[in-house]
């Protein structure tokens, strides 16, 4: 099985949003996760957005790793 070697700008586009690093800093300072919330249930993304990042982590798919870089920026 091929391994894939994501990053934020890629889990960005991924997920529809604007994958330019001036975004993606802004993305991450005007947003943030509440200690106990799961980044699947983040009320900033979409339906459709939340629904792809959860299907990830339950699959433990090629995405997981940058999800959870992600997820730990959103917490600082």
């Amino acid at each position: 099985m091929e391994q894939f070697q994501h990053n934020l700008s890629h889990l960005f586009s991924q997920l529809g949003l604007n994958n330019s690093d001036e975004f993606i800093q802004s993305f991450i300072i005007q947003h943030q996760l509440a200690q106990h919330q799961n980044i699947a249930e983040a009320p900033f993304f979409s339906a459709i957005q939340r629904r792809f990042i959860k299907e990830c982590q339950e699959q433990d798919a090629d995405w997981c790793e940058v999800i959870d870089q992600l997820d730990a920026l959103l917490r600082k």
